[in-house]
């Protein structure tokens, strides 16, 4: 077990058996690798926010867990579920797994649906795939239930829609439905409020917490938009080139963060009294895999760069209960809401 893993597991509320635990994860594509030992936790209950910039290594996590990334995609570490690794499963297993008791909900609704069936025929079919004894009539009564579950209006009707007779926001609500026809216990959701407005957002966000509290599921919520981990997150994991560089709870980490990079992308938050002020954004751009920097990824864009950090990555270190950080100037990291962070 690497020494993050072992902080988080022992800082984190995700230290039960049951639940998710992603140990060294690396993943390289091309003979490159883009993912440097990524380590995560999460339990039931519990919504972990998987954050950090475009390029980061997010999302290749995320898709990593149940296998869905590309044939030539070089994977190693583990992927433990309830105990079991995920990565050393023969096809068949996984696919029980996958889908039954883990299900994604992809970023974009109108490519992930099916054009061409109806939003009642695609969740009776994940039901059929997954629960074969159900039969049609008992199928279709669940596809309702989980329609109006969901909030889709009139279930019943919208059974006989298909995705582009739906709204952005009814299409990610009915993708959300064929993910629960199963029944999992961990959802996995890759940026699932991107591309819809801020009411809908809102909307999506409050279902998907409803539904882990009720279910009682885990989930890992990968996203850029700190304003949604601070909704919807228990715990967030901040990702930087390929690297998890700070974990812990939200709160804790919100009100004083310990590593740079998180302390720069909550700098770059407009506030609420923002409005005719300049932004202020985090300087430089991520490095490029091909070319990584020979210690800490993030040092060439730090105001609070040492010596020590072009010689080494740094190793996650706690900092109090329920939060570890991999940065060397952590110390020097001004609190944002000091009487928070006591």
């Amino acid at each position: 077990m690497s020494a993050a893993m072992t902080g988080v597991a022992a800082t984190s509320a995700a230290t039960a058996t049951r639940g998710l635990r992603v140990r060294d994860l690396r993943v390289s594509l091309g003979g490159i690798e883009i993912v440097h030992g990524t380590d995560l936790a999460v339990s039931p209950g519990e919504i972990l926010g998987l954050v950090g910039e475009s390029g980061s290594g997010k999302s290749v996590s995320l898709r990593a867990i149940p296998g869905l990334l590309p044939h030539h995609a070089e994977v190693r570490g583990e992927v433990l579920w309830n105990g079991q690794d995920l990565l050393r499963m023969n096809p068949r297993e996984l696919q029980r797994v996958r889908g039954g008791q883990v299900a994604m909900i992809f970023q974009e609704p109108g490519l992930a649906l099916n054009p061409v069936m109806t939003v009642g025929a695609q969740i009776e079919e994940s039901l059929l795939a997954h629960h074969p004894d159900l039969g049609r009539r008992a199928r279709r009564a669940r596809a309702e239930a989980l329609l109006a579950e969901v909030g889709i209006p009139s279930p019943r009707d919208r059974l006989n829609s298909y995705p582009h007779e739906f709204s952005g926001g009814m299409r990610q609500r009915a993708m959300i439905a064929i993910a629960l026809a199963p029944g999992p216990k961990l959802l996995l959701a890759d940026e699932p409020t991107t591309a819809l407005d801020v009411t809908v957002q809102d909307g999506i966000l409050r279902l998907l917490r409803r539904l882990v509290e009720e279910h009682r599921m885990a989930m890992i919520l990968v996203t850029h938009d700190l304003g949604v981990v601070a909704e919807t997150c228990t715990r967030v994991s901040v990702m930087y080139a390929g690297r998890v560089v700070e974990d812990g709870a939200a709160d804790r980490i919100f009100a004083h963060p310990r590593h740079a990079y998180t302390a720069a992308l909550l700098g770059a938050m407009p506030g609420e009294d923002a409005a005719g002020t300049r932004l202020n954004p985090v300087p430089g751009m991520p490095p490029s895999p091909r070319a990584m920097p020979p210690g800490c990824a993030f040092a060439p864009r730090c105001r609070y760069v040492l010596p020590a950090c072009n010689t080494g990555v740094p190793q996650m270190e706690p900092f109090g209960p329920e939060h570890l950080a991999a940065c060397l100037a952590a110390e020097e990291l001004p609190p944002r809401w000091p009487e928070a962070a006591r």
